[in-house]
């Protein structure tokens, strides 16, 4: 290519850039320590238990996504989470408590799910021991590791509208479980029942009666797995969170019982909500989701201090999430942010519902093609570690920052994500060592006094030149054709699809001198590693 074209081209891109706003930025990074910490596998994906005729809104996006009728022999489905290397699977969703297991002594026959006037709309299910030897078998192929969600209704019956009494019957359970143990089945966690806390969706149980039930649960396990080491966790409640509910259970429950305290998070609404675009794109509502975290943080640390912190399940829209929407390129902003906020609270896994289904799968219902969020995920496997660092920003809300220690590697990544349709980011990125951040509650004199008191940099991004040739990877996620609502897509330029053999692409970045400014592009979403960054919290 000519000179002179490359001078047009130049010429022509510094006009477009030009023509909208640009915003200068510093990010100041501490990375003296680290704010929090997530699991090593902290992405993680559900399967759930739909039928191909579970509906929402006229339209039936589930296909044969669920556990029963997945097509495991798919090349496409393993080479997707064998990308992963150790993907994390929640087995589990609303009909998990309407799950029976064929093994053991069943007070009723074990019948498919079928189209009745019950709970969610369906009757109970069956699992068969043939179809829970294939799901093993799978998990063991792909690597994946597994959490497996019980059903926590069997034996109780319904006295109200949603109010569920009486005992767990644990016999199924145990069964399985002794099952489950008897062909050498690694389980990782098992999880207690689906969305009864609090007032429950579709059906509840009261804390205390939970409580009880998880002791017994947690007997089980100790007795069954006496021998076994690491013991599977115990995974509770997975439901939407209610202060007071969570507070007793852990109260009732007592010390080391619950291993991980689990909920969900659908904070976009309905998927038919014509309006889920606008608050992915509106800071002030993702951000509203901050309060849920903080105040789960602090039922942990005042009732359950032995226990973790999961997002067991968030598909962003619920009822089956948004159609044309969950499924192209503008979720990624909602699903990265997610994982970046709920970083910050120390919640060491975060389940996307769903793997495959629904609208809003990983991947393609129908042909098991990966969808955009599937690379976010990628891409956050494989760049963002465990360590979470604090970042403090003059920007205007609509830049999304958020930083960790790189995986597997010394210095650290960012994470960028541009909300706006119109401003350009320039941003230089600063470390300190020192750690004397300023902590003041008014935003406003932060703004104008952070970078003055962090003079101190240890390294500046972008801003400063340097003496020696130093280098940043930029992973650049824009959608195909500037259309937020693609199923394409780019990365740095270069459409995310598929090899010609099937294979997942690989995730290439682009390295630039660490001189040169980092522009965030309008409506973009940016990784950025920074190899030489200093971080003496990371270890």
């Amino acid at each position: 290519m000519g000179g002179l074209t490359l001078f047009c081209i130049f010429v022509a891109s510094l006009s477009t850039i030009l023509a909208k706003n640009v915003e200068h930025v510093e990010l100041v990074v501490d990375s003296t320590a680290v704010l929090a910490e997530t699991d090593e596998n902290y992405i993680c994906a559900t399967i759930d238990w739909w039928p191909h005729d579970k509906c929402n809104y006229n339209n039936c996006p589930w296909g044969y996504s669920s556990a029963l009728n997945l097509d495991l022999d798919h090349p496409l489905l393993s080479k997707a989470i064998q990308a992963f290397k150790r993907l994390r699977i929640r087995v589990g969703g609303s009909l998990q408590d309407q799950v029976r297991y064929n093994v053991g002594n069943l007070d009723s026959t074990c019948h498919p799910f079928a189209k009745v006037d019950r709970l969610f709309g369906f009757s109970d299910g069956c699992l068969n021991m043939n179809r829970w030897d294939d799901l093993n078998n799978f998990f063991i192929k792909t690597g994946a590791i597994m959490t497996f969600g019980l059903n926590a209704l069997y034996g109780r019956h319904k006295i109200s509208h949603r109010e569920w009494e009486g005992d767990w019957n644990s016999s199924n359970a145990h069964a399985f479980m002794n099952f489950t143990i008897s062909k050498g089945y690694q389980i990782d966690s098992w999880e207690f029942g689906n969305e009864l806390s609090g007032k429950g969706i579709g059906a509840r149980v009261g804390a205390e009666q939970y409580s009880k039930d998880i002791v017994k649960l947690k007997a089980i396990l100790d007795k069954l797995y006496k021998n076994f080491h690491p013991k599977p966790l115990l995974v509770a409640p997975s439901g939407f969170y209610e202060k007071d509910w969570y507070d007793k259970l852990l109260q009732a429950s007592g010390s080391n019982v619950v291993n991980v305290v689990t909920h969900h998070i659908y904070n976009l609404g309905p998927g038919v909500d014509p309006n889920i675009v606008d608050k992915i794109l509106n800071p002030l509502h993702l951000s509203g989701v901050s309060k849920t975290f903080s105040s789960l943080k602090q039922t942990l640390q005042t009732y359950g201090p032995w226990a973790s912190a999961w997002v067991g399940e968030s598909g962003g829209a619920y009822n089956s999430g948004g159609r044309h929407v969950s499924d192209t390129f503008v979720n990624s902003f909602w699903y990265l942010d997610q994982l970046g906020i709920a970083a910050k609270y120390n919640t060491k896994v975060y389940c996307r519902q769903t793997l495959i289904g629904g609208n809003y799968g990983l991947l393609n219902t129908t042909t098991f093609v990966p969808n955009p969020d599937y690379f976010s995920a990628l891409l956050w496997h494989q760049l963002m570690g465990k360590g979470v660092l604090s970042v403090y920003s003059n920007a205007s809300p609509h830049l999304r920052s958020y930083a960790h220690c790189s995986k597997g590697r010394a210095g650290v990544t960012l994470l960028l994500i541009n909300l706006s349709n119109q401003t350009y980011y320039k941003t230089s990125v600063e470390s300190t060592a020192s750690g004397m951040l300023i902590t003041t509650k008014e935003n406003d004199k932060r703004k104008k006094t952070l970078m003055h008191h962090l003079k101190k940099a240890v390294s500046w991004i972008g801003s400063k030149a340097s003496d020696e040739e130093i280098y940043r990877e930029e992973y650049h996620l824009t959608p195909k054709d500037g259309n937020i609502k693609s199923k394409i897509m780019l990365l740095n330029g270069t459409p995310l699809v598929l090899t010609s053999n099937g294979d997942i692409p690989r995730l290439a970045a682009v390295h630039v001198n660490s001189s040169s400014p980092l522009l965030v592009d309008p409506l973009s979403i940016k990784f950025i590693v920074l190899p030489n960054f200093i971080a003496p919290g990371c270890k």
